[in-house]
């Protein structure tokens, strides 16, 4: 069986249990539903409100590269930090909090397979008290702009029909039925269906029924399968981009691809652009 191309990006949650009073790494939780954290989390752990601490809400934007320096820093983290990632929805939020470290440059940040969930049902510790950990002082890299996608760039995508587009949604949202997840709000867009050309590899079929991630032969099958494969430069893409971040983590992190990026602007920005194509059939 081959194994996934770093070995350094993901850790059990028994590695995590080892490392909870380890000086040189710092847990920090990111969920979906942002009250899970106040509810009980893994000792240590900070806690990131995807909402307001991890995107600009006036510019519909990532966070700057100085507000990004001031979370990490104010969470403990340094330069030399080794940052662990974990939260609910099969990591959704952690992996885009994971994809955003990457681009500003963190060396050393990994994602706890299988997430919040494994942890609970492993009967594992959780604590409502929020650590105290002291500042440190980080200092962020210019933005790694290969692992991120914007809208001009798939147009391109879109007319040379070179790469690959991954569409990682759900295969109602994939042929418009929906314009999001069933249990989230449906008001994120103008119209419904996908960008042209893309295949749809719902980020759901890279994970087993514990969230832990499927192996590598399992993967490369799932994807290549769909003639998105090694050599291409490949694009995925959601609706506000957390899932793919989950899948750009697969391609990049896991199976070594060179030219994946993600779409953050997602089908809430390509659904409600003017006079971009789109497409309906399955």
């Amino acid at each position: 069986m081959a194994s996934y191309a770093k070995d350094n990006v993901l850790v059990s949650t028994d590695w995590v249990a080892q490392h909870l009073n380890d000086p040189k790494v710092r847990l920090v939780e990111v969920d979906v539903d942002t009250s899970s954290y106040e509810q009980g989390h893994i000792p240590g752990a900070v806690g990131w409100n995807w909402k307001t601490q991890l995107q600009d809400n006036v510019r519909r934007d990532l966070v700057s590269k100085a507000a990004m320096e001031e979370l990490l820093s104010e969470s403990g983290i340094g330069n030399d930090t080794t940052v662990v990632l974990y939260g609910d929805n099969n990591n959704w939020f952690a992996a885009w909090a994971y994809w955003q470290l990457k681009y500003y440059g963190h060396r050393d940040v990994r994602l706890m397979n299988g997430g919040r969930a494994k942890w609970m049902a492993e009967d594992r510790p959780l604590t409502t008290e929020v650590p105290v950990h002291s500042r440190a002082t980080y200092r962020a890299q210019q933005p790694n702009e290969g692992v991120r996608a914007y809208r001009d760039q798939v147009a391109q995508h879109v007319r040379s029909r070179k790469g690959a587009l991954v569409d990682v949604r759900s295969p109602e949202e994939f042929r418009g039925e929906l314009l999001a997840p069933a249990h989230l709000p449906q008001e994120t867009s103008q119209r419904g269906g996908h960008i042209p050309g893309a295949v749809n590899i719902p980020w759901s079929k890279t994970v087993n029924e514990d969230g832990t991630f499927k192996s590598a032969d399992e993967l490369r099958r799932l994807y290549e399968g769909a003639g998105v494969t090694p050599d291409k430069e490949v694009i995925a893409y959601c609706r506000i981009g957390e899932r793919s971040s989950h899948t750009w983590f697969v391609l990049n992190e896991l199976l070594g691809y060179r030219s994946a990026r993600n779409y953050d602007g997602s089908w809430t920005e390509w659904g409600s652009s003017v006079g971009v194509p789109i497409e309906k059939a399955a």
